[in-house]
């Protein structure tokens, strides 16, 4: 076997410097506290990340579903790149159950038939619960508002709003289910903890192109998401995501992205209109293969 280089050790490294000074609070930094008393988190965050979903390694694929390269110009923080936003499991690559991903394959081969063969996203419905947090290359917009006894997420993609109460009352019945799920938050110490259930089986745990493998990948109804925001430095909190789900993966998933401040930054009107237009077309498409197939059956000897 050949040993590796001093360069290459060097920059294996760096990347776990990096990795790891990512993750740890600023010496001395103490947040501001809300009136309440809640350590206060508030403000417009984004999280434009130049780090791949997954690290470079089997089983990883990409994707050619992506926007124009226009849509993401900004002039907002860019967080350095790492090895992968998934860190558990530690070699970045997502344990997929080979089932979650014929059914993946399955729905997106089938987007001429039906509606619900698409995602949640293209739909207009939500980008869902943790995957609305997972950087697109555009619109990655939040807003985070505290209250006495609860705090209240924006998303700019999709304007969902996640209330998300404090008073550690025990979720819901398991007879209500929700695209978003039940959350509970609480503080342990400065982070903010959010436990999610009661999700109704119907969404992803990724939409957008940029989380690769894992987009229009099925969300069980028994998956189980806990959320950890934990402020660095004034500007900068750590989004940590543990997901369970075993018609999903082989394992709990962890994924960690910094969110950065951004009181510049504009969140406006996000008027989805791909239920409109995308839909449709896609449907006429299917319609039109299907007579085409059908004429070339007849038309065959």
């Amino acid at each position: 076997m050949t040993r590796p280089s001093y360069a290459i050790l060097l920059a294996l490294a760096c990347i776990a410097a990096v990795h790891l000074s990512a993750q740890q609070p600023k010496p001395g930094f103490v947040p501001a506290r809300t009136p309440d008393g809640q350590p206060d988190i508030q403000g417009t965050w984004v999280n434009f990340d130049a780090t791949s979903f997954e690290s470079s390694g089997p089983g990883r694929r990409l994707t050619d579903v992506n926007p124009p390269e226009h849509w993401a110009d900004h002039d907002s923080p860019v967080s350095a790149k790492r090895f992968a936003m998934v860190i558990e499991p530690e070699n970045g690559l997502l344990p997929l159950l080979p089932a979650a991903e014929k059914a993946r394959d399955s729905h997106f081969a089938q987007v001429g038939d039906h509606w619900t063969h698409e995602t949640p996203w293209v739909r207009c419905i939500t980008r869902g619960v943790p995957g609305g947090f997972f950087p697109a290359q555009y619109n990655n917009g939040y807003t985070i508002h505290q209250a006495p006894g609860v705090v209240v997420i924006n998303y700019e993609m999709i304007h969902d709003a996640r209330i998300i109460p404090l008073d550690q009352k025990p979720h819901v019945g398991q007879g209500v289910r929700m695209w978003n799920g039940d959350a509970r938050g609480r503080w342990e110490g400065t982070t903010l903890v959010v436990e999610t259930t009661n999700f109704n089986g119907k969404g992803m745990l990724a939409t957008s192109a940029a989380s690769g493998r894992l987009r229009g990948v099925a969300q069980s109804a028994n998956s189980h998401v806990v959320e950890r925001f934990t402020p660095l430095d004034k500007d900068t909190i750590k989004y940590e995501v543990t997901i369970t789900d075993r018609e999903a993966f082989s394992q709990p998933v962890t994924i960690m992205m910094p969110l950065n401040r951004d009181e510049n930054y504009l969140i406006v009107e996000y008027g989805c209109h791909e239920g409109n237009y995308a839909i449709p077309n896609e449907l006429t498409a299917g319609r039109t293969a299907d007579k085409a197939a059908a004429g070339a059956k007849t038309s065959t000897p």
